[in-house]
């Protein structure tokens, strides 16, 4: 293992304070202290609000500057708050887990593995993704669940992150030589989840559109799927008062006609189009402060990743 700098130790010791202070307050008070620090971040973090706001008027462009301002706003709150809530479900048991969520659409997951050519879920850095992968194991009666990722810079974060993923059963699959490891998880009829909604380097990636402009997507999710036959279900978290959250699984995504010149762009758009209603749907629960689309690197600065870097390693192709 990579051993800790300076500044992966100060990263740490940020994460592990709020996660102390966290476990004192009551519920309202935790979610306002994840507002506080999103709200935090919007302030002093004047290169990712400008992205953010950049990227929200380039999607929304019928909306006023104002109006926009005020999403992004929304958005750094919901960041924080994200933050909070991950570091609360990476200590509550699973009772404890399984009274703040309620599910939507088990009965899609289940006819998915009846089948017996294994699930895979996708979603993008949108409302509460990571609680919904934590809350997965604790239905009965579903397949379990990979989950595909990268490995953080930072070894620090990289244990206290992978603990929360897999506490409740998951496991985590690395990028490097993860198209073996998918392929198993799919043939022994398990689910493998991952995020679509990052650019990818072209080698890597197909073009689809997403708020009507190009955007360099993963091209990993389609081919699996084409290969494999498993089933596509996307899945979202959304918040609801009182500190809980629904957990979406949505109707499967159709494959492209038989007949399709290029099919692996036809159902990654596929995918992508439900993401996209979602977003537009929820604006602020999407993490506009990832520069989606390349043309905004004109417009606006570049920053470096809001969270802590993942560490540089070649992803294996599925091919």
């Amino acid at each position: 293992m990579k051993r800790a700098s300076l500044r992966h130790r100060i990263e740490y010791a940020l994460v592990a304070s709020v996660r102390a202070v966290i476990r004192l307050l009551p519920e309202p008070a935790a979610r306002a202290l994840g507002t506080a620090i999103g709200w935090t971040f919007y302030v002093v973090d004047r290169g990712h609000r400008r992205l953010a706001i950049a990227q929200l008027r380039m999607a929304f462009p019928t909306r006023s500057h104002a109006e926009c301002r005020a999403i992004a706003h929304a958005t750094f709150a919901h960041f924080g708050r994200l933050l909070v809530a991950l570091l609360q479900f990476s200590r509550l048991p699973p009772d404890g887990i399984r009274q703040r969520v309620e599910y939507e659409g088990l009965d899609r997951v289940r006819e998915a593995a009846s089948h017996g050519r294994g699930v895979l879920f996708f979603t993008g850095h949108f409302g509460f993704w990571e609680l919904h992968a934590i809350a997965h194991p604790l239905v009965p009666t579903v397949p379990p669940m990979a989950v595909l990722a990268r490995a953080l810079d930072n070894p620090l974060l990289h244990d206290l992150l992978e603990d929360a993923r897999t506490r409740t059963g998951n496991r985590v699959i690395y990028r490097r030589g993860a198209v073996r490891r998918v392929l198993r998880a799919l043939q022994a009829n398990e689910s493998v989840a991952l995020l679509i909604d990052q650019h990818i380097q072209p080698a890597d990636a197909v073009t689809v559109e997403f708020f009507g402009r190009p955007a360099s997507t993963t091209n990993a999710l389609a081919t699996l799927a084409l290969r494999t036959n498993a089933t596509l279900i996307p899945v979202f978290a959304l918040p609801l008062a009182g500190g809980r959250y629904r957990m979406i699984y949505d109707a499967p995504v159709e494959r492209p006609p038989a007949d399709s010149p290029d099919p692996v762009r036809d159902l990654t758009q596929r995918c992508t189009d439900v993401l996209e209603m979602y977003v537009r749907r929820h604006p602020h629960l999407w993490l506009w402060m990832h520069r989606r689309w390349r043309e905004t690197e004109a417009a606006t600065p570049a920053v470096p990743g809001m969270f802590p870097s993942a560490a540089r390693d070649e992803p294996e192709r599925a091919e």
